[in-house]
C-alpha cells in the first residue's frame, strides 16, 4: 500500500506532465495537438516567446527531441563529444520549439483530426490533418516510439511521406562538414534567436 508520503506526492507529480504524455500514440497527438491549438487561438496575445513557451513543456513531453536530434545528425553522431551531444541535443530542441511557435503564429478556423493510426515495425504511425477554412486539408503524420514506456514522437511526415528529419540530415550534413558541430550548435542558435524575435 502506498504511504500517505507518496499519495500526497502523486499530484505534483502529475502537473509535472501532461496527462496524455504517458497515453496511447493516439492519445499523446491529441493532447499535443490540443495545446497546439490554444496557442493558435491565443498567437497575437502571446508573441512567439509566449508561444514558445506554452509549446515547450507539450513538445518535451510527447517529442523525443534526443532521438530526434541524434536521426537528424545522422552518421556524425557517433563522432561528436559527449559535451557537443549535449549542445546539439539542447539547439536542436531550441529550434524545434521555436519552429513550431513561428509556424503557428495565428488562428483561422483550422482544426486538427487524427485520421487513423497503423504499426510500423515497433513503431506507431499516426495519421493527421490539419482542417482549414476554404482550403485543402494539410496531411501530416507523426511516428511515435515507446521510450521507456512512454510513447513520443520521433519523426514526422508532411504532406503525408516527408520525412521532415531526412530533410534535416541532408542540410546538417552539409553544415557539419564545412565547420563540424560546432557551427552546427551556433547555426540553430542564431536561427532560434531569429524566430523568436518574431
Amino acid at each position: 500500500m502506498p504511504s500517505r508520503r507518496t499519495l500526497l506526492l502523486l499530484p505534483l507529480a502529475a502537473l509535472a506532465r501532461p496527462a496524455w504524455a504517458q497515453a496511447t500514440p493516439v492519445a499523446v497527438i491529441e493532447g499535443f495537438q490540443r495545446t497546439l491549438l490554444e496557442v493558435m487561438q491565443n498567437a497575437r496575445a502571446l508573441g512567439p516567446r509566449g508561444r514558445e513557451a506554452r509549446l515547450r513543456p507539450a513538445m518535451e513531453a510527447s517529442f523525443n527531441l534526443p532521438a530526434m536530434t541524434r536521426i537528424a545528425v545522422g552518421p556524425a553522431w557517433a563522432q561528436m563529444q559527449p559535451a557537443e551531444q549535449q549542445a546539439m541535443v539542447a539547439a536542436f530542441s531550441d529550434w524545434s520549439i521555436a519552429n513550431y511557435a513561428a509556424r503557428f503564429d495565428s488562428y483561422g478556423g483550422q482544426s486538427f483530426q487524427v485520421t487513423g493510426e497503423s504499426p510500423v515495425n515497433n513503431d506507431r504511425l499516426v495519421r493527421t490533418q490539419i482542417n482549414r477554412v476554404g482550403k485543402e486539408p494539410v496531411q501530416v503524420n507523426y511516428l511515435l516510439r515507446d521510450a521507456g514506456g512512454q510513447w513520443r514522437v520521433v519523426d514526422l511526415y508532411l504532406a503525408g511521406t516527408v520525412s521532415e528529419l531526412a530533410s534535416r540530415r541532408s542540410e546538417f550534413t552539409a553544415i557539419l562538414r564545412d565547420g563540424g558541430a560546432q557551427r552546427l550548435i551556433a547555426e540553430l542558435r542564431q536561427r532560434t534567436a531569429a524566430l523568436l524575435q518574431g
